[in-house]
């Protein structure tokens, strides 16, 4: 299958909330004057990354060329996430056939109507690649109906490419993307009189006079007249004040925190009212560890939580080395070294404190270190979830990894969207950044962007420079 390059059409704006079809000339029934709507083309890579795309289009009509059809058979017994989205779609396919001839078009809900194109190429076309067949069928659309524009969704930039040289306006499907530029930080700052500082600190609050910001944010107060003079704080959940927020500055688990950012960081992971942190930064920044170190002091020492769960997606950089021999636990072992430093770490800083070894508490089962290859069915309760690198997710996977949260449970994910391995997703398109923006308007959920690289000096170099 062509690879899928960025992830996610901008949905059109719907132009009427009636249903209706599409009669051939730009016009819908039963309506006096022409309604503007478009003719749009899926690829096979747009149903594979969103099994839902053909209902993401309004009233615009969508068609599905019978060649991605038979691009989608050939995936349905992959066991990964492309086998069950092409399982998804088929099946949603033939729940449409009960409504209607999907050669002739099937009304939808949204007004548009859903058909799939078994139109013969010319004759004399020899290329029998997918791309091209598909690239034909758009063109053979777009004369039979040349009043309506024609545009291909696809994935593939070279297919985008093809097909705006070939007189095809082509897109991006990017109803689930999400600009960088546009990211939720979860930080802000506000500048406050010296009065309002000692009000904050005398009644452990301030409101924010009517200013209304998401619940969880977190505020730096900076006296307007000694900017060196600041306070930590976070919006409460009603999203009209400013409190306090946790004192972490005894460290957790052995980590201290060294910037206002990891301070907010601790906060999060350490407030029970919070079920679902997501922590954004660079390598070095300190995501992984802040997240283990503080699930590790609150199933431990705090006995919140049955057992610390952390994860991560097995995908490589670079070149595959091939199959790896041995056991399941063997299999893994290489994906899930970074975890193992992060867990000795925490044992060697943590010595003088709790006295308890990463080892001892892995063979004890209150640490798990698993892939999160078949999270799906199961239901986890009472745990404290670390999902790391979860910038290779997709949107649907983060959400199959979320659903699986049972009662009791808390789930952090750390990402970082400028180092994706994953093929079928970029900076704009992954999960990570799908749930950071979907989430940001709820009290249970907190986000934390950490800026500065706190691994090393020359790791923070590497970061900034490289």
């Amino acid at each position: 299958m062509r690879m899928l390059e960025s992830q996610s059409v901008v949905v059109p704006e719907s132009r009427d909330t009636k249903p209706h079809l599409n009669n051939g000339n730009g016009t819908r029934p039963g309506r006096s004057r022409p309604v503007k709507v478009k003719n749009f083309v899926l690829d096979t890579n747009v149903l594979l990354h969103d099994p839902m795309s053909p209902f993401h289009f309004d009233d615009n009509d969508v068609f599905i060329p019978i060649e991605v059809i038979e691009e989608i058979d050939r995936f349905k017994r992959d066991s990964s996430e492309l086998g069950r989205n092409a399982r998804t779609i088929s099946r949603l396919l033939d729940e449409a056939r009960g409504k209607g001839s999907l050669s002739h078009g099937i009304r939808l809900e949204s007004g548009g109507q859903l058909r799939i194109l078994v139109n013969s190429p010319p004759k004399g076309i020899r290329d029998k690649c997918v791309d091209s067949l598909i690239l034909q069928q758009a063109l053979l659309l777009r004369d039979q109906d040349p009043d309506t524009p024609v545009i291909l969704v696809t994935k593939d930039i070279n297919l985008r490419i093809r097909a705006d040289a070939s007189g095809i306006q082509a897109e991006d499907y990017e109803t689930d993307q999400v600009q960088l530029s546009e990211l939720y930080s979860g930080i802000f700052e506000k500048r406050v009189s010296a009065a309002e500082m000692r009000q904050f600190t005398e009644d452990r609050g301030i409101d924010l006079a009517g200013h209304a910001r998401d619940p969880g944010e977190y505020c730096t107060l900076i006296d307007e007249r000694n900017p060196k003079k600041t306070q930590l704080a976070k919006v409460d959940p009603s999203g009209l004040r400013l409190v306090p927020i946790l004192d972490c500055r005894e460290g957790v688990w052995g980590i201290r925190p060294r910037n206002r950012e990891q301070y907010f960081a601790f906060d999060a992971l350490l407030d029970e009212n919070v079920k679902v942190v997501s922590l954004m930064g660079k390598a070095g920044t300190g995501k992984t560890l802040l997240a283990m170190a503080a699930g590790l002091r609150r199933t431990v020492v705090d006995r919140e939580f049955r057992r610390v769960l952390v994860a991560r997606p097995t995908i490589s950089m670079g070149k595959e080395l091939g199959f790896l021999p041995g056991s399941m636990e063997e299999k893994l072992n290489p994906w899930m070294q970074p975890i193992h430093d992060a867990l000795e770490l925490l044992g060697d800083l943590n010595m003088g404190q709790e006295n308890r070894r990463s080892s001892d508490l892995l063979r004890a089962g209150t640490i798990v270190v698993e892939a999160l290859s078949y999270i799906r069915g199961r239901s986890i309760a009472n745990q404290f979830m670390v999902i790391d690198e979860a910038q290779n997710l997709t949107p649907l996977e983060v959400k199959t990894i979320i659903t699986r949260v049972g009662s009791g449970t808390k789930i952090v994910f750390t990402g970082d969207p400028f180092q994706i391995d994953n093929p079928y997703v970029d900076s704009r398109s992954n999960g990570f950044n799908y749930l950071v923006s979907r989430m940001r308007d709820y009290p249970i959920a907190a986000h934390v962007e950490l800026a500065k690289g706190e691994r090393s000096e020359l790791a923070e170099l590497a970061a900034n420079v490289l």
